[in-house]
């Protein structure tokens, strides 16, 4: 099992891992990533034609590809996934903690199942794969996890356990930013707004509140938050850690 990376190499391709890989917001980070040069592993759980795809596309720009399953609710398939990305690649540069999942509805109506799963997959997954990847990051590496804009000041009635969940994560990134920053690693959270996918489509029947609530009035792209990624996990943003930063159309302006 790889440990121990040590600073990337002169003219040797950076290695990331994307949980949650195979569509959205996941699936446009790793090919974005692999456009930059990066080879790139992702994990998804039941999608795997998409993940196939994916792994494709990626292989299409010259980067290595591979897709891992993985269900982020298994208390070992994160760190486990981790641990893979980097034996398959050599080494693990950058974390992209993408995996999640919302359940919404009023307070009255979730269960201690839905608690149970919600901060399985959002948040414990999160620290053991963050955990995994600090064992194996050298100088360089970068950790970026994926939050929401509701965790900032826009939460609303039906999300309070999705917004939770995302909210545990800015704790995560300010700690482990503090944590790893002797080491050169850098830790960041990327907190979207309404963004085009198949879970939430530009022209669902909940989609005119949000866009209405943003000040560009309409939802973003899964591209325009994978370039966001792709900058914090480039060079470029060595000095940003511990910062949450916000893609969100406005819609916490």
């Amino acid at each position: 099992m790889t440990t121990n990376s040590t600073t990337t190499a002169p003219g040797t391709a950076r290695t990331a891992l994307v949980t949650g890989g195979s569509r959205g917001i996941g699936a446009a980070t790793a090919l974005r990533l692999a456009r930059d040069g990066a080879d790139v592993a992702l994990t998804y759980v039941r999608d795997e034609d998409g993940a196939r795809t994916v792994v494709q596309e990626i292989r299409s720009y010259g980067r290595r590809g591979i897709a891992l399953r993985a269900d982020s609710a298994d208390p070992d398939a994160a760190p486990a996934a981790v641990h893979r990305a980097a034996d398959a690649l050599g080494r693990l540069d950058v974390l992209v903690n993408n995996a999640g999942i919302g359940v919404l509805g009023p307070i009255g109506t979730l269960t201690p199942d839905d608690a149970d799963r919600v901060l399985a997959i959002n948040v414990r997954a999160v620290f053991l794969a963050c955990r995994a990847a600090a064992e194996l990051m050298g100088h360089g590496g970068r950790i970026i996890s994926l939050g929401t804009a509701l965790s900032r000041h826009a939460g609303g009635p039906g999300s309070t356990l999705y917004t939770m969940s995302k909210s545990a994560l800015s704790g995560l990134t300010k700690a482990l930013a503090r944590e790893l920053g002797p080491r050169g690693i850098t830790v960041n959270l990327v907190q979207p707004g309404p963004v085009d996918t198949d879970l939430n489509p530009a022209d669902g029947p909940f989609a005119a509140g949000q866009r209405s609530a943003t000040a560009l009035d309409r939802f973003g792209t899964p591209e325009e938050v994978a370039s966001l990624i792709a900058y914090l996990a480039s060079g470029e943003a060595a000095f940003i850690t511990g910062a949450e930063l916000a893609v969100d159309g406005g819609h916490t302006a």
